[in-house]
């Protein structure tokens, strides 16, 4: 593939794309080209043969789909400073900036381009994101584009623009819901006789296995729940016992509660 792919601001969540895109050969390392204010903290990908530069004008230059990894706050005015560099025939502009629209991308570039606002999460570093997606945009050769960059990391989801910041709280923020309910599973672990390193290794396969079933069997989770919980066994006790301290009250507190925030 010769596609020209380039990430405005390649922090954390930039670099986990950047992986994704290595690994699915969606393009030739040559052809990405990422930057960042401190480059030395992307030497390893220079080193495997992606161009590194601070330059995001020439980053815009060289690229055709081009990935803007910036913070909600500073997106639209650094967009405003390369406006000269955006080519409306040429150009795809993918943002992961939470909280900021299409509309607002699109009078920042002064441009008429095919934009998309993309929520992918962390686990894009194993190639198992879940990436949000919703674009200006119907044209299927350009859609195709955009989700095969996103095929490569994980697994997409498309949704209307609406439902943007719901879907940055339950995909993105619901990584650091999923492991903090894993940390408490592995601690509980310890306190009943393992160690930290098997409890975690037991606690690991588990959640994937749970995840599994209901991916395969396209099943509800309480589906799942009914065929492990006999009548005065120790599974129900359990589930009982976290609710009545309120276990999934507080989960669905914490989601709304992040949503309200980024609504703010």
């Amino acid at each position: 593939m010769d596609r020209k792919v380039a990430i405005i601001g390649c922090g954390n969540l930039g670099i986990a794309i950047l992986e994704g895109l290595l690994d699915s050969e969606y393009t030739a390392p040559a052809n990405i080209t990422v930057t960042r204010r401190n480059i030395s903290a992307l030497k390893e990908f220079e080193n495997r043969g992606v161009v590194v530069t601070s330059d995001n004008s020439a980053a815009f230059r060289n690229a055709e789909v081009v990935l803007v990894a910036l913070k909600p706050h500073n997106i639209l005015s650094i967009l405003e400073d390369l406006r000269d560099e955006i080519v409306q025939d040429k150009h795809i502009l993918v943002s992961l900036a939470t909280g900021v629209t299409i509309e607002q991308l699109g009078m920042a570039t002064s441009r008429e381009l095919s934009i998309f606002r993309a929520m992918p999460n962390t686990a894009a570093f194993v190639n198992e994101s879940l990436t949000c997606i919703c674009a200006n945009t119907g044209d299927e050769k350009t859609l195709g584009t955009v989700r095969q960059l996103f095929d490569g990391i994980g697994k997409i989801q498309i949704i209307d623009e609406e439902l943007m910041e719901a879907a940055t709280v339950l995909g993105a923020c619901g990584i650091a819901y999923v492991l903090r309910f894993m940390r408490a599973m592995v601690q509980g672990g310890i306190q009943i006789g393992f160690s930290s390193q098997v409890a975690s290794f037991i606690v690991n396969q588990t959640v994937n296995g749970a995840s599994r079933l209901l991916i395969e069997n396209e099943a509800h989770p309480e589906e799942e729940i009914d065929k492990v919980t006999t009548p005065k066994g120790c599974t129900i006790e359990g589930l009982n016992e976290m609710e009545h301290h309120g276990f999934s009250s507080a989960l669905i507190k914490g989601i709304v509660t992040s949503f309200e925030k980024i609504e703010k």
